[in-house]
Order: structure tokens, then C-alpha cells, then sequence
């Protein structure tokens, strides 16, 4: 009989990523230590026909259709804004944040951005 262990590892990592009100992509520490973000990456996204957003992580392979991912201070990100303005995310209005599942298609990493979002507070109310 064949049985399949599941590892507490590979499904332990939660994979977190916000878009900011300035429309850049940040990652988790977490995510982008499992995800091997380095400002030599870079990340893709796509489309299923669910019009499911999908991320690309490109560790290697890098191309002029991938997303540069930038460093600032401990925290990795991408510019992406274009790409979410043309899409209808209302990040100024609201918090989106994805959480990301990952999965295999041919040779490629791929994770699919499960949206949630929440208002955005307003400056200076606290509450």
C-alpha cells in the first residue's frame, strides 16, 4: 500500500502579500524568504480563465515581461501599480491583501493571490 506523508513544513509557511497605497506590492518577511526574493528576481503575474490573479516567482529566469523586485530596508517589493491601476484594484480606498497558495504548471512556481481587502483607515483617525 502506498501512503503519502504530509510535512508540517511545506504547509506551515504563511504566504502574505499587500498592495501599498502607493500601489507597490509588498512582501512578508516570511514570504519572501520562502519565495527567494532578491533585487536579481523578478515576478510575473497572470490570468487563469477563473480571472484568478497568479503570481510567477522567476528565481532564475527573468525576463524583460517580469516585474523588478526592489529592496527597501529588510522588506522586498514590486512596482506594480500600473498593472493594478488597469486592473481596478482601489488600493488608495482599501487595504488588499492576497494570501497565496502555491502550485505547480510545468516548470514553473506559481501561487494564486487569494484577495481580501478592508477599508482603508483615514489619516488621523486612529480609531
Amino acid at each position: 500500500m502506498e501512503i503519502r506523508i504530509f510535512s508540517a513544513r511545506e504547509y506551515n509557511a504563511k504566504l502574505k502579500c499587500t498592495i501599498h497605497s502607493s500601489g507597490k506590492l509588498g512582501f512578508t518577511d516570511e514570504t519572501a524568504r520562502e519565495l527567494g526574493l532578491s533585487v536579481e528576481s523578478g515576478i510575473k503575474f497572470a490570468m487563469n480563465d477563473n480571472d484568478e490573479l497568479l503570481l510567477i516567482n522567476c528565481r532564475l529566469d527573468k525576463d524583460e515581461d517580469a516585474f523588478d523586485v526592489s529592496k527597501s530596508g529588510a522588506y522586498y517589493y514590486v512596482n506594480a501599480k500600473p498593472l493594478f491601476d488597469s486592473l481596478g484594484y482601489d488600493y488608495k480606498n482599501n487595504v488588499i491583501m492576497f494570501d497565496l497558495s502555491k502550485f505547480k504548471h510545468d516548470t514553473l512556481e506559481i501561487y494564486k493571490l487569494n484577495q481580501r481587502s478592508k477599508p482603508r483607515k483615514a489619516e488621523g483617525n486612529e480609531k
